[in-house]
């Protein structure tokens, strides 16, 4: 069964920094593109960064450009999401995802697979 696992959420106050990873289990995903997505209370799911197989491509939401970053080891793995200068409306469950392509997407219908999500929470 694959499975993707989310780490490095928590409780951060504002400004701060988190480093999110997502590592799957069962399978290797180095030539899966692969995202990031949230969902705060209330809210719908949402689009936060994407990266291609090899990296060499990302794309974020205009919310989150310019203060956080998606990158992956692929001898490692790992995707990564590193937060910096949160805001208390970055506070939401993250979730990773892989998609069965190369190329990166913005839309959570084109992932194939989902990890169970990691709980971020910026305090004002």
């Amino acid at each position: 069964q694959v499975l993707l696992v989310e780490s490095g959420g928590g409780l951060v106050q504002a400004r701060g920094s988190l480093r999110l990873s997502c590592a799957p289990s069962g399978r290797t995903f180095t030539t899966y593109a692969m995202g990031w997505f949230r969902q705060a209370p209330g809210k719908e799911r949402e689009f936060v960064a994407t990266i291609s197989w090899s990296g060499g491509a990302t794309d974020y939401a205009d919310s989150v450009k310019g203060r956080f970053t998606i990158s992956r080891d692929n001898a490692k793995n790992t995707m990564y999401l590193q937060m910096n200068s949160l805001k208390p409306e970055d506070t939401a469950v993250y979730y990773c995802a892989a998609r069965g392509t190369y190329f990166t997407s913005r839309s959570s219908n084109e992932y194939d697979y989902w990890g169970q999500g990691t709980q971020v929470t910026v305090s004002s």
